[in-house]
């Protein structure tokens, strides 16, 4: 186990929440950012801040309400049809969302004395995000370094596997149950398995029927 502090950045979703889970493994020590940038359903903001006193982690929670102001998009306006055409970026793309949440929680890591920052991006199931690319990331941990004379790691542990292996890894970390039960990624705000047709329900129930399929027997699932 590294003896270093690690900042996750966490939604309350699958993939934040394998990701805190991770952290917990690799770190001594672990704390989390939540940010609130006018999320279309406040029970994402709940549901991060039961996780992380069921996980005894220190939480932040960082108003980012500028960014509804600035980049209005289907997760942040509930008028706003959530789409997904082909060849097109999906209606829940919030530019610069992860360039500022990054930022910010490289902010927060100085102070409090973080050199690792843990964020669930992934190229595999990216929806098309340009803000969840490896080299995106690659490039704003350069960045900030520099901008604070530092040296911060930004891990993305997510960064090349599908749902169906997020299921895997969340499974090996002993918190499979507790993920498919307790985590919010629902577009319509239902806790757990959500509400089954919005496209995170569908892409998440997916790679769940992909990863009990694929482990043999499917037992205890």
């Amino acid at each position: 186990m590294n003896t270093e502090k690690a900042l996750v950045v966490f939604s309350g979703g699958q993939d934040s929440t394998t990701c805190l889970f991770w952290a917990k493994q690799q770190f001594k020590e672990v704390e989390a950012v939540t940010f609130n940038y006018g999320q279309r359903h406040v029970a994402e903001l709940d549901c991060a801040k039961e996780i992380a006193i069921d996980l005894n982690v220190a939480h932040h929670v960082l108003d980012m309400s500028l960014l509804n102001q600035l980049a209005p998009s289907a997760l942040t306006r509930a008028d706003e049809e959530i789409t997904h055409g082909d060849g097109e970026l999906p209606s829940t793309f919030v530019p610069g969302r992860n360039l500022l949440f990054l930022s910010f929680a490289g902010i927060l890591a100085k102070q409090i004395g973080a050199k690792h920052i843990v964020t669930g991006v992934c190229e595999t199931d990216f929806s098309g995000y340009p803000d969840c690319r490896d080299i995106f990331v690659k490039s704003l941990n350069v960045t900030l370094n520099l901008s604070m004379d530092d040296q911060f790691v930004i891990h993305t542990p997510l960064m090349w596997i599908n749902k169906a292996q997020t299921w895997e890894m969340a499974d090996r970390l002993g918190a499979f149950t507790y993920i498919q039960d307790n985590t919010l990624t629902c577009y319509n705000g239902i806790k757990g398995r959500g509400c089954g047709a919005c496209p995170a329900c569908l892409l998440r129930q997916k790679g769940l029927e992909e990863y009990v399929k694929d482990k043999k027997g499917g037992e205890g699932i």
